[in-house]
């Protein structure tokens, strides 16, 4: 089913937006080039608008860290708690190995795998077009594009050969097909994801040649983009806004989590050797620099670490001992969360209603002190100067989730947690709580009302462009 053609969707009131997601870009990826006076068209909008630096979610890994742009809500509580994950309801994942992984052709899940009450953007925009990104649910026929056999066909044989310099004709393409789109149709809403910059990253560093080419990229599609929009008059009134869903840290050692745990006697589910009858234990990364390990995954009811402290109490002290491993996460119930860090201790996040308090323990393994119940807002600016940027409502959202494990954990500085089976040997990572990974840019060719301080700010805020009713409960808030 295609789109009916219309050259114009929108009334006086109503903005159009064009978000183009720039994948793994950390918050200072322009620093350097802006600078040395380079990326004129980028600099140009930064004038005319402002570049901000706001907080991803965890986890910071593609795909689940795409929710929070579509449908304003966290991922995990969304149901993308990863992009692997171990489906221990059977609800989603119904026959065995009953788990997910959003690499390859499982990808065509993330749609029915969201939560139906998690309305995106496409479903709410009087109109639309998405180009290459992992959630498009609303957007179909002509208004999405990276979904058709053929071209999925052509992007899983890109990833597998480990060819991260092929995703700049993949990027050529979804620019081509993005500017033909809103020239022709002028869409309420265009989402176009931009890949290269990522994968370049893990192939070579955040800071090499063909990372830094991936971002000279951008600014030339800006450039096309914009000259499109002058010569057909509708600049003035058009929203354009550049962001990111993760950043990117070196990796110097590779830690085989899922190995190490095998090789102290358990039987493990972990991809992509996931037929393992009687396993005691599934390890889901995702990033590589955060996993969701699962305990007893033959239980299909969900049980918090209390429950399950007198068995596993020595695997989640080993877990924590690891040189890789920064954080542990352990769930004891929907609002009680414990942290812990091997050299820094144990403490609680504590939920109250609306609003999180931070109780160290045995230490601060986050390093705010100890914190009275906050609202949202303030949470964020209680973590935001720290090493872990909106630590307290990331940690809460994602350890209550129904499909999240019953330890989940955070990468070192340095590491990341899958040493085999990638089509690119990663030079660099994320998916884990750390300032790199978390903080990413946001930059807009028009002033923003109030301040973006989340990715998850975007949906409400092109809501409000195109004035449309937010859908329920939100996790952001717009800034427009």
């Amino acid at each position: 089913m295609c789109d009916a053609p219309t050259h114009s969707v929108l009334d006086g009131s109503r903005l159009p937006l064009v978000l183009i997601l720039l994948d793994g870009a950390r918050a200072d990826v322009f620093d350097a080039p802006f600078a040395r006076g380079e990326l004129g068209h980028l600099a140009q909008l930064r004038s005319e608008g402002g570049l901000h630096t706001i907080t991803t979610v965890f986890p910071s890994v593609t795909g689940p860290a795409y929710a929070p742009f579509l449908t304003g809500r966290y991922p995990g509580p969304a149901g993308l708690p990863g992009l692997r994950w171990y489906d221990r309801a059977h609800t989603r994942c119904r026959l065995p190995p009953h788990c997910r992984s959003y690499l390859g052709a499982e990808m065509r899940h993330m749609d029915r795998d969201l939560d139906r009450d998690a309305r995106t953007v496409f479903e709410l925009a009087p109109s639309r077009f998405t180009a290459m990104s992992m959630i498009a649910r609303g957007a179909r026929g002509r208004s999405q594009m990276g979904r058709n056999p053929r071209l999925l066909w052509h992007l899983a044989r890109t990833h597998w050969r480990g060819d991260a310099r092929a995703w700049f004709a993949i990027d050529d393409l979804a620019v081509r097909a993005a500017r033909a789109r809103i020239a022709e149709h002028e869409p309420a809403v265009s989402f176009v994801a931009l890949l290269a910059l990522d994968k370049c990253s893990h192939a070579s560093g955040h800071a090499s040649p063909d990372a830094q080419r991936a971002v000279v990229a951008l600014d030339e599609c800006v450039g096309a983009l914009r000259a499109d929009l002058e010569r057909a008059g509708t600049w003035d009134r058009t929203h354009l806004w550049i962001a990111s869903d993760h950043g990117h840290s070196p990796v110097s050692a590779h830690d085989d989590l899922a190995g190490a745990i095998r090789d102290a006697g358990h039987r493990v589910i972990a991809h992509p050797w996931v037929f393992t009858p009687r396993a005691d234990v599934a390890v889901m990364v995702s990033g590589n620099a955060m996993a969701h390990v699962y305990l007893d995954p033959a239980e299909r009811d969900r049980r918090w670490w209390p429950a399950l402290r007198d068995r596993w109490a020595s695997f989640a002290d080993r877990l924590v001992e690891r040189d890789a491993i920064d954080l542990a996460i352990l769930p004891h119930g929907v609002n009680r969360v414990e942290v812990r860090a091997r050299s820094r201790g144990a403490a609680f996040i504590e939920r109250q209603r609306n609003r999180l308090a931070y109780r160290p323990d045995t230490g601060d393994p986050l390093g705010l002190g100890e914190l009275p119940p906050l609202d949202a807002v303030e949470c964020h600016e209680a973590a935001l100067p720290g090493s872990y940027p909106d630590a307290l409502v990331q940690i809460a959202s994602l350890a209550a989730a129904p499909r999240s494990g019953d330890i989940i954990v955070s990468a070192a500085h340095g590491w990341d947690l899958r040493a085999r089976y990638e089509p690119i040997p990663h030079v660099s990572t994320h998916g884990a709580l750390i300032r790199e990974h978390m903080l990413v840019p946001l930059l807009t060719n028009r002033p923003l009302g109030n301040r973006p301080r989340r990715t998850a700010d975007v949906m409400p805020s092109a809501l409000r462009l195109l004035g449309i009713p937010a859908p329920g409960i939100l996790d952001g808030r717009s800034f427009v």
